[in-house]
């Protein structure tokens, strides 16, 4: 704002000598009378300056009011300097307040401090599971308030991000999940064109849906970023409390569908000018039940399908024909709360500058693909988020200790394996289904999945497994954010993964500095939907016909009704390229011919020598073997199996355990004569060079042996003291 002072100089006609000493910097305009002379300066500070006229009587009095008046000119110029510098301090303060956002939203107070923000978002399936989670990080990177999340979600939705969230463990973050299948029915009588589907329209249900006692909730879609704390966008409920019709804030259309020119015959649903887009919902639930909002928005519905026929944006027709002829309920948002990235956007319209950003909506079929000029950047920010450490973002708001650090408090920190008790009781985050997965059960009840887990280093195995293992897999993934979206892309573009949909595949997202083996084996066996289990490591490929026998052998052996392991042999080649043996035959004369070797014979014999190499060569009958000491097969058992023992991370009796917990069951080894399996050749791990190269390493791996021994005593009795017994004679 720019205020307008006056200055007036009244200088009698008769002292011309005066209007000189006017300097130009006043921006002053002289005008003549035959009375007086008055000079009017523009300036800006606040005051109304009137200099005496200069009256003189004599020539000595002249000269002195010249110099008085010269005197306080001067004053008046570098007061006027100064005025103005403030002014253009000022001037360029407001200027770069309206370059952000245009609007004073960044003056606008954010919610209050532990106030707590509640958040909706429709989510069913398991990509929209996965692109949600980008969305999550968004909003807990930037937030400073406790939040509540509400999921209307699918029962595969529902799995997926329970799980996820439980196991992250953030602090000051509430979750809570609805059933979509129950509101189903609500809109299911509405044709929907959108890629969507029903799901697109779930969010007109919402005061149905969500608590009775919520008041307000933001709703948003799955493909949104945010680009700023999500409680400055919360604030905005108090501006609705001025007008108590207000109930429904939104932005505006960003393209030009709802204006009906983007192709000839286009017909779109009424909307308010342009049109308002439902990608960030505000909604004012309570005031919403009060008018009636579940029966108004059928009214509408039911008014425009009758020449409409279906909705071709889902929810958002129905939202901008209610709006359309109840306009005075609409509150609408500065644009930047929700930047639309479509195909035909004028986004670019709404932003000048970074800090103009606040939302980023991918509100297009082809995300990321979008055509946009700035697309890059906006790429950019989305995968920021998309591949960044979820655990940094358990950080605390309020300094209320976690359950884990209480855990971490009571372990001594002094004992030479605290690294190895600190992780057994890390929680790691762990996101089920990661991709597409589809699996029919069986009539027979015999169906049996492979199990088991990797790290980034093995992706190279899924496709050879994925040729030799015809049946449903469960495979649990150590990795990283990042390394997960690398995985992801190398899925989405393997034509051999692409076309099974019967392999779950599970992450578990790093942290600490051993490698979990056994609850990344547990996330796999914990997630199996077939009656038996084949526990192996992903660096084996079973045989052509394997998946096929075992379904067969689980008949012939009874396994439903009898407590069963089946052995399937391990072989091992020291080459990367092998002619994969496709029979028992051709196995024994690559064995002979010393390309195969039973594995591990020259480095741990123990571990698969009871499996009876020999008698296995010749068997074309099951047969029984017996437990000995640090025997680890891999084994076919019921999928209600003990599971994993999970102190034991990195290299060293993780599946010794295992299979002494099942003897200590009094399972049945037993050895099938025409399966086998084999391991291809890779470099050696991380951990196991550890093993190999650290005394402290080993020392506290016999420390955990002892302590499992002493666990399993407790649970078994006294039969379990054969199994301490064997490994003090080794």
């Amino acid at each position: 704002m720019t205020f307008t002072y006056i200055v007036s100089l009244q200088i009698h006609l008769r002292l011309p000598i005066c209007l000189p000493l006017i300097h130009p910097s006043l921006g002053c305009n002289l005008s003549r009378s035959l009375e007086i002379n008055e000079i009017c300066c523009a300036v800006s500070d606040g005051r109304s300056l009137l200099l005496s006229a200069c009256l003189v009587e004599s020539t000595e009095a002249r000269l002195l009011e010249r110099d008085v008046l010269a005197s306080r000119v001067r004053e008046v110029e570098e007061e006027n300097r100064q005025i103005r510098l403030q002014l253009s301090q000022s001037q360029g303060l407001n200027t770069a307040e309206e370059r952000a956002n245009h609007s004073e939203c960044s003056r606008s107070p954010t919610a209050e401090k532990c106030e707590l923000i509640h958040v909706a978002c429709v989510c069913a399936g398991h990509n929209a599971s996965r692109d949600v989670v980008t969305l999550v990080k968004s909003i807990l990177f930037h937030r400073r308030n406790p939040l509540h999340f509400h999921f209307i979600t699918d029962t595969v939705a529902n799995q997926i991000l329970s799980t996820l969230f439980q196991s992250w463990m953030v602090p000051s973050v509430q979750v809570s999940f609805y059933d979509a299948d129950e509101l189903k029915s609500e809109v299911s009588w509405i044709p929907n064109k959108h890629y969507s589907g029903i799901y697109g329209l779930m969010k007109l249900t919402l005061t149905k849906a969500l608590p009775s006692n919520l008041s307000k909730v933001i709703v948003l879609d799955t493909d949104i970023t945010f680009a700023t704390d999500i409680a400055e966008l919360w604030a905005i409920f108090r501006k609705f409390t001025g007008n108590q019709k207000q109930v429904i804030g939104l932005v505006e259309n960003q393209s030009d569908w709802y204006l009906g020119n983007l192709w000839k015959n286009h017909k779109p649903w009424p909307a308010l000018g342009r049109g308002f887009n439902t990608g960030v919902i505000l909604l004012y639930l309570e005031r919403l039940r009060r008018i009636g909002w579940e029966q108004m928005w059928r009214l509408t519905a039911e008014r425009e399908l009758m020449s409409m026929l279906s909705t071709s944006l889902a929810d958002q027709d129905i939202f901008n024909a209610f709006i359309k002829q109840n306009p005075v309920l609409v509150h609408q948002l500065p644009c930047f709360w929700n930047v639309q990235l479509s195909d035909h956007t004028r986004s670019e319209q709404c932003y000048t500058e970074v800090s103009d950003l606040k939302v980023i909506h991918w509100n297009s079929p082809k995300k990321l693909r979008v055509k946009n000029k700035h697309v890059e950047f906006f790429r950019n920010l989305y995968l920021t988020f998309l591949e960044y450490d979820g655990n940094l973002l358990r950080r605390e708001l309020f300094g209320c200790p976690s359950q884990l650090q209480h855990a971490l408090e009571e372990l001594d920190e002094d004992d030479q394996c605290y690294d190895f008790r600190r992780e057994r009781i890390m929680v790691h985050r762990v996101h089920l289904y990661f991709l597409q997965y589809e699996y029919t059960p069986t009539d027979d009840g015999t169906d049996v999945t492979l199990v088991a887990q990797l790290s980034m280093d093995r992706l190279q195995m899924l496709e050879a497994i994925c040729k030799h293992w015809e049946g449903p897999i469960s495979l649990a993934l150590y990795m990283s954010d990042a390394e997960a979206q690398q995985f992801l892309r190398y899925a989405q573009a393997s034509e051999v993964l692409k076309n099974r949909k019967n392999v779950g595949y599970h992450i578990v997202y790093k942290e600490g500095q051993f490698y979990p083996v056994n609850l990344v084996r547990n996330v796999a066996l914990r997630n199996v939907n077939t009656p038996y289990v084949f526990l192996t490591d992903v660096d084996f490929l079973p045989v052509y016909g394997l998946y096929d026998y075992l379904r067969k052998s689980i008949v012939q052996l009874d396994m439903a009704n009898t407590k069963k392991a089946l052995v399937v042999p391990a072989f091992e080649t020291l080459r990367y390229r092998l002619s994969f043996p496709k029979s028992k035959a051709e196995l024994l004369s690559m064995l002979d011919m010393g390309t195969l070797y039973t594995f591990r014979y020259h480095v741990w014999t123990k571990g698969h020598a009871p499996t009876n190499y020999a008698k296995w060569r010749t068997a074309t009958t099951p047969y029984k073997v017996e437990w000995e000491a640090d025997f680890e097969p891999y084994v076919v058992v019921r999928r209600d199996c003990p599971e994993y023992d999970q102190r034991f991370v990195g290299f060293g009796w993780n599946k010794v355990s295992h299979i002494i917990e099942l003897d200590a069951q009094e399972y049945d080894l037993i050895v099938l004569p025409n399966a086998f399996m084999i391991h291809m050749p890779h470099a050696p791990s991380f951990d196991i060079s550890k093993f190999r190269s650290s005394p402290s390493y080993r020392y506290c791996l016999t420390t955990l042996k002892d302590e499992f021994h002493q666990d399993l005593s407790r649970k078994y009795g006294s039969a379990a003291l054969k199994y301490l017994t064997a490994q003090r004679n080794i």
